[in-house]
């Protein structure tokens, strides 16, 4: 009788309390902020999908998502998962309202150790440069007679530049030059040199006559991002396996699949070890009270409370 109460007593203290941990943080994934769904590999809340992405995202109390990088936190536009990337806003990029008011500009920047890149769908056009400093002319006709500079020269003849997206004639006489820049570095050095810059990227909004896509450019930053695809998130995520949130270990940064609903757990087998989602501890915690409980059940015939056919174990 000692032995099943100090066995009912393991149970309720250390192993409930894990299961219930983990049902707990997987009602913290939320799925949305405002109406940006949040789907694997992103988390807005911590210990939900992927490490890689860890406090990259942020979404503030009145629905505003917010993409963190070294230079600052910028405004998350969309998310897409089937064509993966992000299209965020760099408010002190030029827009159409500023004319050719030039407002200080802090350069835009990645970290380069995330798995996160530049979309080469960019176009980043920068303004009023000084031709001192940086090579400003019609690309086809300059890199016909300087083909060693052609990479890098500024584009005057963008068609960019002169069809400005809604905003064909704000610039007034600033000048204009389209450059791709190979890293951030080299975005920095333009912005040295330049009055300010905007970023344009290509979407595509529909079919055309006579074309299967019709391409139109909007202003904003695309970020292509990779998803980390493992058989263990394939698993958790799967709906005969329970439809789990894959998330990870905040402390130790270990594979977690979270449940919403622990009464699962128990029908899918997570203490027989068919998926886990507990702690190394919990783990072992549930291998010892499983062998406790076959030691004494041929010598204690009652468990927690009164045993029936209704509430046996086994």
């Amino acid at each position: 009788m000692d032995s099943m109460i100090c066995l009912c007593s393991f149970i309720i203290l250390f192993i409930f309390p894990s299961l219930s941990l983990i049902e707990a943080q997987a009602s913290l994934c939320r799925s949305s902020c405002g109406d940006i769904p949040i789907n694997y590999p992103f988390g807005i809340d911590d210990g939900c999908g992927n490490p890689y992405y860890r406090h990259m995202l942020a979404c503030s109390d009145p629905g505003k998502l917010e993409l963190r990088t070294p230079s600052g936190r910028y405004p998350v536009r969309s998310i897409s998962y089937f064509n993966p990337h992000i299209l965020v806003i760099d408010p002190f990029m030029w827009n159409c309202r500023d004319g050719d008011n030039f407002r200080p500009v802090r350069p835009f920047s990645l970290d380069t150790g995330t798995h996160l890149s530049l979309s080469p769908e960019n176009d980043y056009l920068f303004f009023n440069c000084s031709k001192d400093h940086v090579i400003v002319e019609p690309k086809p006709i300059f890199c016909q007679r300087f083909p060693e500079l052609c990479g890098s020269s500024c584009d005057s003849g963008s068609y960019l530049c002169k069809h400005l997206p809604e905003c064909a004639t704000a610039l007034g006489g600033s000048s204009c030059c389209s450059y791709y820049p190979k890293a951030a570095k080299s975005l920095r050095l333009m912005l040295k040199y330049c009055a300010s810059y905007t970023s344009v990227y290509w979407t595509t909004v529909g079919a055309t006559a006579g074309s299967p896509y019709n391409q139109v450019p909007e202003y904003g930053i695309r970020i292509d991002f990779d998803v980390p695809v493992t058989t263990r998130c394939l698993q958790c995520q799967d709906p005969s396996m329970g439809a789990g949130t894959c998330g990870f270990d905040t402390k130790t940064g270990n594979f977690l699949c979270l449940y919403h609903d622990i009464s699962w757990h128990s029908r899918a087998g997570v203490i027989a070890g068919t998926v886990t989602a507990v702690s190394a501890a919990g783990a072992i915690g549930i291998g010892v009270s499983i062998w406790l409980l076959k030691k004494v059940r041929a010598k204690a015939p009652v468990t927690c409370g009164v045993q029936s056919n209704e509430n046996r174990l086994f």
